[in-house]
């Protein structure tokens, strides 16, 4: 059997994070075995933290899963997804990224901040060069990495793809 990677969520029991828990569902490479929230749902089981808001009920992985404070250790995984609120989600991920973790946030916190990566994975995944800087920069042992807005996916990606199909699969840069 393959080495599977173990990730946590941050923000996990609001709308974005259920998604979150969503998408990592059977995923091949990935075993959710950490959720993160505030204060109020920390020490409780994820089913008693979060209502669903998904089709369905809540996942029966993550159900009995004790959702911890977001905050660095508590058993927390190298590799954080975070759903954090723009709210809280800088002081959070930062910490962090400054306590060894891999971040990669859906916030828009950090999207202009010229040393983390803001990634289109089919498009820039280059960008990840910018990660040593950052490190070195900001003293962290771990690094963040975000998403673009949805607006931003659907105005690079859309176009590129229908690049890459006239093109017949050719490399295209952009």
């Amino acid at each position: 059997m393959e080495t599977r990677i173990e990730v946590g969520i941050l923000g996990a029991t609001g709308m974005v994070g259920q998604h979150f828990i969503k998408f990592l569902q059977g995923h091949p490479w990935f075993d959710l075995t950490w959720l993160g929230a505030s204060d109020r749902s920390a020490g409780k089981k994820y089913r008693d933290a979060a209502k669903w808001h998904l089709d369905g009920s809540t996942p029966a992985s993550v159900a009995d899963l004790i959702v911890e404070e977001s905050k660095p250790g508590n058993g927390a995984p190298k590799l954080m997804f975070s759903a954090m609120d723009a709210s809280v989600a800088t002081e959070i991920e930062q910490a962090f990224a400054m306590a060894g973790h891999v971040v990669v946030s859906n916030s828009r916190n950090h999207r202009m901040d010229r040393d983390v990566p803001l990634l289109v994975p089919e498009i820039n995944y280059e960008h990840l060069k910018l990660i040593p800087g950052q490190q070195k920069l900001r003293g962290w042992k771990g690094q963040i990495a975000t998403n673009p807005s949805e607006a931003t996916i659907n105005a690079v990606d859309n176009p590129y793809h229908t690049l890459r199909v006239f093109m017949n699969g050719k490399r295209v840069t952009l």
